[in-house]
């Protein structure tokens, strides 16, 4: 078996005799561009996305020395028509760039890219009429043009790796783009590939404003475009696995749910619920994936408005963000906007196109952004807010209105800094780093809707958790009194009309004279579909 060619298909048949989720529609993508304008490909997402998945069913697919026809029963792409057409037809060059980057130095690595793939090229290939110290491009169009065989594919696995590993040595990255120019914006490109795809977690670089291989067709995270599905586990396939595995779905959803891309608004982490299904529980599987990229890394660049935008993302904000000025390259981070940008190809963030907006989109990537802001010099303020959280829903809980006040006046105090708060939705904001160690036990839902009108939060208990309810109403420049009868008017709690247990409504009123917070707590109890009738309800503290 070859390092390039002729590598066989165990990868991708290693894949499909574990618990497969079919993605073979981007066979069928991929065909509709082989030998035209379009058959350039570059295909970027998040690690742990199934790139390298898809790069081994393309092989297994394409590669004209493997026998994969079994690999592909019952598969989708079976009953394209693309599908014979393209079966086993063509010579496949496969790179993995992470191989590259782990066996040489950078100043020879793309001597040796070149050198290794012609020396086993001529191996296999061995009758034909080579010139003398030609390169890579030329030996590959050599061998297409004496019609030795068809044209070839080459996929190449982590495109990206030696930008991302070597992103200091500007002269070796410079080295490797015009390598790839040379290979895929030559004159003889075409008459020497049918088809190209490169898989990478970032797109490919811009100069200015132009990508430096403006021939290739664009997959991103941010521009998806047909292949926006391929890129996570829908909710439909997360479903079945689940029935298969008597596995929670709104467990699953709880933690790897939320990224939204392209018109695929429910995308699933598609590792992590492998993970989860094998281990048979949920937890955060992101830390232990042997990243290179670190959330820490990029929220401590002090860029105006960053920590602002960061502690709304964490409060559960959509946060408005202009992906148009990052330049692909993680060493050009100018901006807020480019930070924001670089953490949503890295899947620490899930992005709206069409709004705009980014978000972090699970329990397992919000603690990421938890643990960096932690341990993370220059975040002291947020960090020690989130480790008051836990005494202060315990002092809601137990309805310690005066405990509750002066945490939020401490609160407050630290982080004017930070946040702008001269309103209620700043003061949500707050409110929801302050009760953020909840989340384990609770649902945090804002502006819920009720009745007549929307409870500012809402803590719903998580299905086990022997917990109480609780509803928050918050108030500027009135009084916490107010709050609470707003709660009653407005009959909030009636969102939880088939919720069986106490309630703890709490009203919260800060008053920017005194800089100070004012606090009611009041207790009900429950149960499933009675009527709320608060003031014969109410349970004295």
């Amino acid at each position: 078996m070859g390092r390039f060619l002729k590598k066989g298909n165990d990868g991708f048949r290693a894949v499909v005799n574990g618990e497969y989720v079919d993605k073979s529609q981007l066979i069928e993508i991929v065909n509709a561009t082989l030998n035209t304008e379009r058959q350039f490909i570059c295909v970027s997402r998040a690690r742990r996305f199934g790139k390298s998945i898809g790069a081994k069913m393309l092989y297994a697919y394409y590669d004209l020395w493997s026998a994969s026809r079994d690999l592909f029963n019952g598969l989708r792409i079976v009953s394209s028509s693309s599908f014979a057409r393209h079966f086993q037809r063509y010579p496949v060059i496969y790179l993995d760039m992470t191989d590259f980057v782990t066996r040489y130095q950078p100043k020879e690595i793309v001597c040796h890219i070149q050198s290794d793939i012609i020396e086993e090229v001529k191996e296999i290939f061995p009758n034909v009429n080579y010139r003398k110290n030609s390169d890579l491009a030329e030996v590959l169009y050599t061998i297409a043009s004496q019609h030795i065989t068809e044209k070839f594919i080459m996929i190449i696995d982590e495109w990206d790796a030696i930008l991302r590993e070597f992103n200091n040595e500007t002269e070796v990255i410079d080295q490797y783009i015009n390598l790839l120019r040379r290979l895929f914006k030559s004159v003889n490109a075409m008459s020497t590939f049918a088809g190209v795809y490169m898989t990478g977690i970032l797109p490919i670089k811009k100069y200015n404003t132009q990508s430096a291989l403006n021939n290739f067709q664009e997959y991103s995270v941010v521009q998806p475009g047909a292949m926006a599905e391929c890129f996570g586990f829908t909710a439909s396939e997360v479903n079945e696995l689940c029935s298969k595995y008597d596995m929670d779905f709104a467990s699953l959803a709880e933690w790897y749910d939320g990224y939204e891309i392209g018109n695929c608004k429910k995308l699933f982490n598609p590792t992590s619920v492998m993970t989860a299904i094998y281990n048979r529980y949920c937890d955060s599987y992101w830390a232990n994936s042997g990243a290179y990229d670190t959330v820490s890394t990029y929220i401590r660049r002090d860029f105006d408005g960053l920590k602002d935008t960061v502690l709304r993302l964490l409060a559960g904000d959509n946060c408005f963000v202009d992906t148009a000025t990052f330049q692909n390259d993680i060493n050009v981070v100018r901006s807020k906007d480019d930070v924001l940008t670089l953490l949503i190809h890295l899947g620490y963030l899930s992005y709206d196109r069409d709004n705009r907006l980014c978000k972090i989109p699970n329990r397992e990537v919000a603690a990421e952004f938890k643990n960096a802001i932690v341990t993370e010099s220059g975040w002291n303020i947020i960090a020690d807010t989130i480790k008051q959280s836990e005494q202060l829903l315990k002092d809601t809980i137990d309805g310690n209105n005066d405990a509750v006040a002066i945490v939020l006046d401490t609160i407050h105090t630290d982080n004017t800094s930070i946040l702008k708060y001269n309103d209620e939705n700043s003061l949500a904001c707050v409110l929801t780093i302050a009760y953020y160690t909840a989340k384990k036990d609770y649902l945090m839902i804002r502006e819920l809707p009720s009745g007549k009108g929307f409870a500012d939060i809402v803590l719903l208990p998580r299905p086990s958790r022997n917990m109480p309810a609780v509803v928050l109403e918050l108030k500027y420049n009135q009084s916490a009194d107010t709050a609470i009868k707003q709660i009653h008017e407005k009959r909030y709690a009636g969102v939880l009309k088939d919720f069986a247990g106490e309630i703890v409504l709490v009203g919260i009123n800060y008053d920017a004279k005194s800089k100070r917070h004012e606090c009611e707590i009041e207790k009900y109890t429950n149960e499933i579909n009675f009527e709320f009738h608060f003031p014969y309800q109410k349970r004295n503290l």
